[in-house]
């Protein structure tokens, strides 16, 4: 018997899927729980050690419910982080004790992103723990010197650590305003027979994080690697459990980065952070319209203007078109910045409604910039571009396209048109094509009236024929 009970106590292995956490005691080749294939990685379990103060929220420091009109109502603080496109994209900056994820690609600035915001609150008089199992504390030094942090030293403590319980020992002795941990993937708890970065090493460690920054009332920001799909590494129950998930993306190919909030308990999600990289660091684009046309050259067919929403910020910026007979018995269709599927839509309903043979060209569409766009109003300047190139016929240059098209050929009105209005004004535009249904909403903006004009058109015909004149292309004739 005592052999026996021996044995249950000791080690086992199971088996654990690296995309959700689900653990099996034998191997699977599709997760059960959340159907992803071939993500079964094997540790070591161990049993759960008992008695009082074990568990987690258990012992002296545990919480006791409370009546909902006892607790304080006071307004929610927040931490401005002397970075304005951060505390857009966080709701107008850090509240204590959220645990934020930040998320990007390779090299996309993740790192340098994080060690400008320790340094911006350092300047504000804020003690900041930088955790960095990546890189020495030499080697962090060199990338603070490279983006110009000077007077934030006395603030700012660097530790090359990857041992949960000594980091936890650091903020005890230091008790900073802000935990910065560079990455979470390279944590790991001695008490875990599991490798950094495994899911149970990273699932732990991210709970007791969580506890460290609810009872305290310290704000975390944790940086995450990304899978080869974009995704945060490790089990999704990372993410779920964090208060905010920033991602930090952009083309390599551009200088632009683009923050956007993927979950936000404290904000929007719709918002984004615009920042250029450079030599000297990630630098705020407090314009980014007027930065994304700069570059906009002379006019020509398959080039048009759309206004689109991010959030409380408009945002203008150039699709390109180009469609070419094919060579191919496929016709190629290339779209980049913007969703495949919605451009097959739009190629559909320009055949349908407007009579624009597509099916034996190929189709490449650009969004310039690195930008992408998700919002319905651009399709009317995708629809637009795509038949000014198939035309070669080039669209007014001070012109911006607004509005969704339905799969009658129909222009859907679009929210926030005054404010559109506005920005393609300020950026001297002097007309706008919108819904016939939207008309009545592009009122005063601010209390200021519009003098942008505004075409009306009911129809992706009618938005044609404002922008092309009458003039079609003779369809190509059909292959023998």
């Amino acid at each position: 018997m005592a052999k026996k009970r021996a044995a249950s106590a000791s080690p086992h292995p199971v088996f654990l899927c690296s995309a959700c956490g689900n653990e099996s005691p034998k191997w699977f080749g599709r997760c059960p729980h959340c159907g992803a294939w071939n993500t079964a990685v094997e540790e070591t379990a161990k049993a759960a050690p008992r008695g009082p103060g074990r568990g987690y929220g258990a012992g002296e420091g545990s919480a006791v419910p409370q009546r909902l009109d006892e607790i304080g109502g006071e307004g929610e603080e927040r931490w401005r982080s002397g970075i304005g496109e951060m505390d857009r994209v966080l709701g107008g900056g850090l509240v204590p004790g959220s645990l934020v994820l930040i998320g990007g690609d390779p090299g996309i600035g993740k790192s340098t992103l994080a060690l400008q915001l320790a340094g911006a609150l350092g300047r504000a008089g804020r003690a900041v723990l930088y955790v960095s199992g990546e890189e020495s504390p030499r080697q962090a030094r060199m990338r603070a010197e490279r983006i110009a942090l000077r007077g934030e030293g006395a603030n700012l403590w660097l530790h090359s650590e990857i041992d949960l319980d000594a980091i936890l020992g650091e903020v005890d002795r230091l008790t900073p305003s802000l935990l910065v941990v560079d990455s979470i993937q390279t944590l790991y708890l001695s008490s875990l027979d599991a490798a950094p970065g495994s899911v149970s090493q990273v699932r732990e460690c991210g709970l007791r994080l969580l506890r460290l920054a609810k009872e305290r009332s310290l704000p975390v920001l944790l940086i995450g690697h990304v899978t080869k799909d974009g995704a945060v590494a490790g089990p999704r129950t990372l993410e779920h459990m964090v208060d905010v998930v920033l991602y930090l993306e952009g083309d390599a190919h551009h200088g632009y980065r683009i923050l956007s909030a993927a979950k936000n308990r404290f904000g929007s999600t719709n918002e984004i952070g615009v920042f250029e990289m450079r030599g000297d660091g990630l630098i705020e684009v407090e314009n980014p319209s007027e930065r994304l046309l700069r570059d906009r050259g002379a006019s020509v067919p398959g080039s048009a203007v759309v206004a689109s929403m991010e959030g409380t910020r408009p945002l203008l910026v150039e699709v390109q078109a180009l469609v070419a007979p094919t060579h191919f018995a496929n016709p190629q269709r290339v779209a980049q910045g913007v969703d495949p599927r919605r451009l097959a839509v739009v190629i559909a309903v320009l055949e349908k409604r407007a009579g624009l043979s597509l099916a034996g060209s190929d189709v490449f569409v650009n969004v310039a910039g690195g930008i992408r766009l998700e919002e319905p109003a651009a399709d009317l300047g995708l629809a637009v571009a795509l038949a000014s190139s198939f035309r070669e016929i080039p669209i007014p240059p001070d012109r911006v396209l607004i509005g969704e098209v339905g799969l009658g050929g129909e222009l859907r009105p679009v929210p926030q048109l005054a404010r559109r209005l506005q920005e393609s004004e300020r950026l001297g535009f002097g007309s706008a094509v919108i819904p016939k249904r939207n008309d009545s909403d592009a009122g005063p903006a601010e209390g200021r009236a519009l003098r942008i004009e505004r075409i009306a058109a009911a129809t992706l015909g009618e938005a044609l024929e404002s922008c092309l004149g009458a003039r079609r292309k003779a369809a190509p004739a059909p292959r023998s």
